[in-house]
């Protein structure tokens, strides 16, 4: 298995919390994994991407040119990355906060009403994990609980009440991708 990740959008919506946890994830169940962030200039609001690869040999290089699955918070994200996405890959949309479609009809193209879907969990801030929760069931790239494990090592410790709310919106996302 080797599953190559970029997942992109504004600073401040999680992104490189979804890239450690899955590359957390990934060390717990003894894969070989990497995780390169990228940064805009901005504190919050400015763009922010993460690669990451999980795989169950080692990795020979961690960049990624070709992603088999990209994961978009925003549409400047969308706009920017689409096109580097391996044909037959997976597309993974914040549909609240991207209205155009996606231009590749090479794709599978999974629209998430994530942001929406956080607020009747009751905090909108979750909307990363409803996303990931839905990655984690399409690929099986790593398990829910592996990542449920890495929350501790990615959240500070005065912010491990906030667990339960997120194993909430990863079961959500994952339920949604059940669906498909």
């Amino acid at each position: 298995m080797l599953q190559k990740i970029i997942l992109a959008g504004f600073g401040g919506q999680g992104v490189m919390s979804m890239g450690q946890l899955l590359a957390y994830a990934g060390l717990v169940e003894k894969k070989h994994v990497s995780w390169i962030p990228s940064y805009g200039p901005e504190m919050r609001g400015g763009t922010a991407n993460c690669s990451v690869t999980i795989s169950d040999e080692e990795v020979s290089s961690p960049i990624i040119t070709e992603p088999d699955t990209l994961i978009v918070l925003n549409r400047p994200s969308l706009e920017k990355f689409e096109k580097d996405v391996k044909r037959g890959g997976r597309l993974l949309i914040n549909s609240s906060l991207i209205q155009i479609e996606s231009q590749r009809q090479d794709l599978q193209v999974l629209k998430i009403d994530a942001s929406e879907m956080a607020r009747e969990i009751g905090n909108n801030r979750v909307s990363n994990m409803i996303i990931l929760g839905a990655f984690i069931e399409l690929t099986r790239s790593v398990t829910l609980e592996s990542v449920i494990g890495a929350l501790k090592q990615v959240l500070p410790e005065y912010r491990y009440n906030l667990i339960p709310l997120n194993r909430q919106a990863l079961e959500k996302g994952i339920q949604l991708a059940k669906g498909i």
